[in-house]
């Protein structure tokens, strides 16, 4: 037979038929292993946030009806239609959670800020200097991973009281040290405390990566140190800092430990609010949309994190 004979007999395809089929079964395949976690997730996280919302807008039977027996001065509704944004005014309306609300961010906001300059700090020294006082430094910014919170918010407790071991030591020298115990101050260092590991891991990593080339490139150019890190080092650790940003803002908006042990009575962080006035106040409706407005607040943050993952796509050509 020849080739024009065996070229004639080949049966043509449709176009793209036999190159889809592999890739659809790729995407059943991925699809397939990644819904458990995903059923996971919805069943156990999902399902009870969309059941606290309806709660939240004054849906008190089915799954909320054992909390709404027991709750009080909350905002119900008659069918399953309606809606009341009742118990956000009413929450909005109060000084008390206006003014926690403000120091809730503010303080998320002000330990992001140390967090990554204490980041920052130890990472450009980590790569710019080989020396063992370096290492020694690396390693000791992850301990605090290791100390449970519980342990370190009543270390930091008892070193920054009263009668604390700061207090004692200065007394004997003739000098008055402050007193951070149970204040706003004590909880900024305690959230510093627990979210500096992450981020200098975070930030060490995307510092580390940039390459010695460009570096010394710059250098020959005549460029000081400052303008090396502002020009080349810290475009290329943007992404990781951003992330190590965002995962710390959002874990110091939703923390209770730390603020619970170190705090004052007033104002509180809204993790200790929530707390407060499901247990002590009775007032589930209203514990529930407080963690709704935090839960908002963190998607902002979030957006941010969402930008980083997509920027560092799109500079690699995944999307």
């Amino acid at each position: 037979m020849s080739a024009e004979n065996v070229t004639a007999a080949v049966v043509p395809v449709p176009d793209g038929t036999t190159a889809e089929r592999p890739s659809r079964r790729h995407r059943a395949t991925g699809l397939l292993l990644a819904s458990p976690p995903l059923l996971l997730v919805a069943l156990f996280v999902g399902f009870p946030i969309v059941v606290a919302v309806a709660y939240s807008l004054g849906h008190t039977g089915g799954l909320n009806a054992t909390v709404s027996v027991i709750a009080k001065e909350q905002v119900t509704v008659s069918s399953w239609w309606q809606q009341s944004l009742g118990a956000y005014s009413s929450l909005f309306a109060d000084e008390r959670f206006r003014r926690d609300l403000l120091v809730t961010v503010l303080v998320s906001l002000g330990v992001t800020v140390l967090v990554l300059v204490l980041a920052w700090v130890i990472a450009l020294y980590v790569r710019l200097s080989d020396s063992w006082v370096s290492r020694v430094l690396s390693a000791l910014a992850v301990v605090p991973m290791f100390v449970p919170v519980v342990i370190a918010s009543w270390a930091i407790l008892t070193f920054y009281a009263a009668d604390g071991f700061l207090r004692s030591v200065a007394a004997t020298m003739g000098l008055t040290a402050p007193v951070w115990g149970y204040t706003t101050t004590a909880v900024v260092i305690g959230l510093t405390w627990t979210s500096l590991p992450f981020a200098t891991l975070m930030v060490v990593s995307g510092v580390q990566g940039v390459p010695d080339a460009l570096i010394e490139a710059a250098r020959d150019a005549g460029a000081s140190l400052p303008r090396v890190v502002l020009s080349v080092i810290a475009p290329m650790a943007l992404v990781p800092t951003v992330i190590a940003g965002t995962f710390t803002a959002i874990g110091t908006l939703g923390s209770f430990t730390v603020p619970y042990f170190t705090g004052p009575n007033a104002p509180k962080m809204l993790g200790v609010d929530m707390s407060d006035y499901f247990t002590s106040y009775n007032l589930p409706q209203a514990s529930v949309a407080m963690a709704v407005v935090v839960f908002v607040v963190a998607a902002g943050f979030g957006a941010v994190y969402v930008w980083a993952n997509y920027r560092s796509a799109a500079s690699t050509g995944r999307v």
